[in-house]
């Protein structure tokens, strides 16, 4: 068995095992193999794509690129971004998982990423390497026919919304999610390549676009202040419309712009339901509606887990929620962010040092990074034995300290 970084004659059979991998049956058409050699020229960057071969067969993949990761204060830190992670089923039990990422968390470390994220497939892989889920996901819907919102909801008379091409979403968006970015713990970067794949400009051989409208809201001041890109079915019955109305990417830098999106979602014509797949934990929906009750929520999962490489960098870098000092000491098999640690928010700027002080809190390094984006709950986590209280009222200091008053939320698949 042969891990290796992959070059562009690899391309082909790297791709068909990440499509096995993932139970897609490979197509080795020709003009498919064109779409697919040009897709991940653009893609990928072959220092940090790795393939696990048995002879000349590729039978595992593993990718990581570099994102910038928006934490608590607005900062945005240098992350690794994992994906495209598959053993093939014939190959499995063989540790070629382990080693693939061993080497790209090593990788990243050396490269001074602060940490490492991915979205996991299946939940019981990842913990083992030192990821914590750092951040939540919610999907909804919304009975349209039940939804009256409330009088006193932020309203911006003069403001508009006009429906967009995909060509203005390309010019209007990129600098909207600028601005949204810093303002909301556990958002990455968007790419030129996104806002292209996102709107179909870009065709993707993988996951093709589906026929969608986009929608802007612009503030009295004509400013772009609100995005929504949103898809319908035609369902009809007895020659009544029945439509589901779901909301791909909604953004706001406002209250007001993020009410009058969803206002605008709920009242296109034949809707009956409006759907919301990956929203955020805390959406402020429910709170601007009449009858709550018109809204369900069909699930709230893990989405962005997070592995801390470098607990000085990382900690310095967001701010915190009272003027405390405390000491944790971490444990972490692979030593990445293995110690004990000053996390200090009562210095004029925020900081986390390595310290020979007496620990406050002992835990592992996939709690602390549970803990890391605000949303983990200290107080919870020693309750249940993952983290162990050595000064007695600590764990309701940490509390204090790390948790956000708005929980993260990263609106991207990656």
């Amino acid at each position: 068995m042969d891990i290796r970084t992959i070059g562009e004659e690899d391309i082909i059979p790297w791709t068909a095992a990440l499509g096995i991998g993932f139970l897609r049956v490979p197509d080795d058409n020709k003009d498919n193999r064109e779409k697919r050699l040009a897709h991940w020229r653009q893609r990928v960057d072959f220092s940090r794509t790795r393939g696990a071969y048995d002879g000349d067969r590729c039978v595992g993949t593993f990718r990581s690129f570099a994102t910038g990761l928006t934490v608590p204060g607005g900062a945005i830190v240098p992350a690794s971004a994992i994906t495209n992670v598959t053993v093939s089923a014939t190959h499995r039990r063989r540790g070629l998982l382990t080693e693939m990422m061993h080497l790209d968390l090593a990788d990243a470390a050396a490269r001074g990423e602060a940490l490492a994220i991915l979205i996991a497939a299946e939940y019981r892989i990842y913990g083992r390497f030192g990821f914590g889920v750092a951040t939540d996901y919610q999907k909804f819907s919304l009975d349209t026919l039940r939804t009256d919102f409330v009088p006193d909801a932020p309203v911006e008379p003069g403001a508009r919304i006009e429906l967009i091409t995909p060509e203005e979403v390309i010019e209007l968006g990129p600098p909207l999610h600028e601005e949204f970015r810093p303002m909301r713990a556990g958002a990455i970067e968007r790419t030129p390549l996104w806002w292209r794949l996102y709107t179909g400009l870009e065709p993707s051989p993988i996951n093709p676009v589906p026929g969608r409208f986009y929608a802007v809201y612009r503030d009295p001041s004509g400013k772009v202040t609100g995005m929504v890109g949103y898809r319908t079915d035609d369902h009809w019955e007895e020659f009544v419309p029945k439509v589901t109305l779901t909301v791909d990417s909604l953004l706001a830098l406002t209250p007001a712009a993020e009410i009058a999106l969803w206002r605008f979602c709920v009242n296109v014509d034949y809707v009956n339901r409006v759907e919301g797949p990956d929203r955020s934990p805390d959406e402020l929906l429910p709170l601007l509606v009449r009858d709550p009750r018109a809204i369900t929520t069909q699930t709230r999962r893990d989405f962005v887990w997070a592995r801390i490489l470098d607990a000085p960098a990382a900690f310095s870098a967001r701010t915190y929620g009272t003027r405390d000092r405390l000491v944790v000491e971490v444990h972490d098999d692979l030593g990445h962010a293995a110690g004990r640690f000053a996390i200090d928010g009562a210095a004029e700027q925020a900081r986390c040092v390595p310290t020979g002080d007496p620990a406050d809190l002992a835990l592992d390094v996939a709690t602390l990074g549970a803990l890391y984006l605000g949303s983990g709950s200290p107080v919870r986590l020693a309750a249940a034995g993952r983290i162990s209280e050595r000064t007695p009222g600590a764990a309701e200091r940490a509390e204090a300290l790390l948790r956000t008053a708005r929980e993260p939320w990263c609106p991207d698949w990656f």
